[in-house]
């Protein structure tokens, strides 16, 4: 993470050209200021009254219990302290040069390593921040504040698209992960995100996507891991076009998707995994294909489309058990599973004289 010296540096490294000639002026971050702060003073006057934008209030406390639920909180996020932080940029600029008060503020880090464009996309102020996006360079729509966050995550968290579109459209980093080893997309398919999804793969070459999608967060899961895991079928289904690795192992145990699956019990997407070429024999790191886990789980529905697809019911795992030694006498499941199959030393019993 970079400190806020480096971050502050990064944002004053901005063309001056760009910034004088961009149209962008005080009376914009006044007027975001000024709403903030109507909001802000409205909820301390009454927590139950609308502020004068509608729903602001829902979508900001949701988004902010929300962040705080899911280590996307911060103290520069919070209602009361917002107004406070903008106020302080509009009146304690150093100078009285219109031009020294938009660097200013254009170059300002909260203490929690937010930087202007960073709160306009948590308040949802979706002009502003694409006024912002239009003048800023790359390098500071990468900043990442103290969560580790850029823009982009926020803009996904909080179902921002045309925003997402337009950080996408100035190469914003795609690759860039948060406090828990998410990228932007992982946030997408974790949190149901499918426009933003959407507009960050929509242009991608084949190989950069494979490389982005390929990334693990601290918890060894990829986007389609996690996808799965939130029985996201549309976000599936646009990730398969794009041709990941269906067959990709997260980092822990060595689950594939189907694996995930299979663990749900989710018929609906085992079946679309299958579909959509997934090796039925992929193993775990410890040998188990998913017919084990179905068998170990006494999921009759699931072992026996396992065996449909072709699953082989005489694979091992690292404990030198068939997916029949984990049937525990479930008569649905032992049916799968008969006589002729059965091996004795790598040799079918039919024939063998006894």
């Amino acid at each position: 993470m970079a400190n806020t010296g480096d971050e502050r540096k990064k944002a004053e490294e901005l063309s001056e050209d760009n910034q004088y000639d961009s149209g962008f002026g005080i009376d914009s971050f006044k007027s975001i200021n000024q709403s903030i702060n109507q909001d802000d003073q409205m909820l301390k006057k009454n927590p139950l009254q609308e502020p004068s934008s509608e729903n602001k209030k829902d979508k900001l406390d949701t988004a902010v219990e929300e962040r705080l639920d899911s280590s996307y909180g911060s103290s520069s996020l919070t209602v009361d302290s917002i107004g406070e932080i903008l106020q302080s940029c509009s009146i304690s600029v150093p100078s009285d040069s219109e031009a020294e008060q938009e660097l200013y503020i254009l170059s300002f880090i909260t203490d929690d390593g937010d930087t202007i464009l960073h709160l306009a996309v948590i308040h949802e102020e979706e002009e502003f921040a694409h006024q912002l996006i239009s003048m800023f360079t790359k390098d500071v729509l990468d900043i990442q504040n103290d969560l580790y966050q850029t823009p982009l995550h926020l803009a996904t968290y909080l179902n921002l698209p045309s925003v997402v579109r337009a950080l996408v459209q100035k190469k914003a980093s795609l690759e860039l992960q948060d406090q828990d080893g998410n990228t932007p997309l992982h946030v997408a398919c974790d949190q149901g995100r499918l426009d933003c999804a959407i507009e960050m793969i929509r242009d991608l070459p084949e190989r950069q996507l494979s490389a982005i999608v390929e990334i693990q967060n601290w918890r060894g899961l990829t986007c389609l891991h996690l996808a799965t895991l939130r029985r996201n079928h549309r976000i599936m289904k646009l990730l398969l076009k794009k041709g990941p690795n269906i067959n990709t192992q997260e980092g822990t145990s060595g689950k594939t998707p189907l694996h995930l699956a299979v663990e749900l019990h989710d018929v609906g997407l085992v079946t679309l995994l299958l579909n959509k070429g997934a090796n039925v024999d992929a193993a775990m790191y410890n040998g188990c294909t998913a017919l084990h886990l179905a068998v170990g789980r006494q999921d009759a529905a699931i072992a026996n489309l396992l065996c449909q697809s072709g699953a082989d019911k005489m694979l091992r795992n690292m404990e030198d058990e068939t997916a029949l030694d984990l049937a525990d006498g479930n008569d649905d499941i032992l049916a799968l599973f008969p006589f002729d199959d059965i091996y004795i030393s790598g040799m079918s019993v039919i024939g063998m004289k006894f």
